[in-house]
């Protein structure tokens, strides 16, 4: 219901953009997940680092209201959707790097 409060406060246009966007399946997220690099003295299955060294989380995937949340990126953004061609990024790195293929680390460890 539009006017229910409840549903306005949990509801944001970013994350519902990426929700719209996403077009991997679960299997696939893990995997790409499964990409990032293993953080010394964290649980491999909560907490992992992008290319940039930035910490990222599990379940913050796609949410962009998080320093720690995550984005599938395109390593080649004219390459195909197969996991030789996916990485987990931090979402701000991977705003930076857009579809120039050229990755900007502006958030690291």
């Amino acid at each position: 219901m539009v006017g229910d409060p409840d549903l306005n406060n949990n509801f944001n246009l970013n994350n519902l953009k990426i929700m719209l966007e996403e077009k991997f399946s679960e299997d696939t997220i893990q995997a790409v997940w499964n990409k990032g690099q293993v953080v010394s003295n964290y649980d491999p299955s909560k907490y992992r680092k992008d290319r940039c060294g930035a910490l990222i989380i599990r379940s913050e995937h796609g949410d962009r209201d998080s320093k720690n949340g995550w984005e599938i990126d395109h390593i080649d953004p004219d390459g195909s959707d197969n996991l030789d061609n996916l990485q987990p990024l931090q979402w701000e790195n991977n705003v930076a790097k857009s579809d120039s293929g050229s990755l900007k680390c502006v958030v690291t460890s």
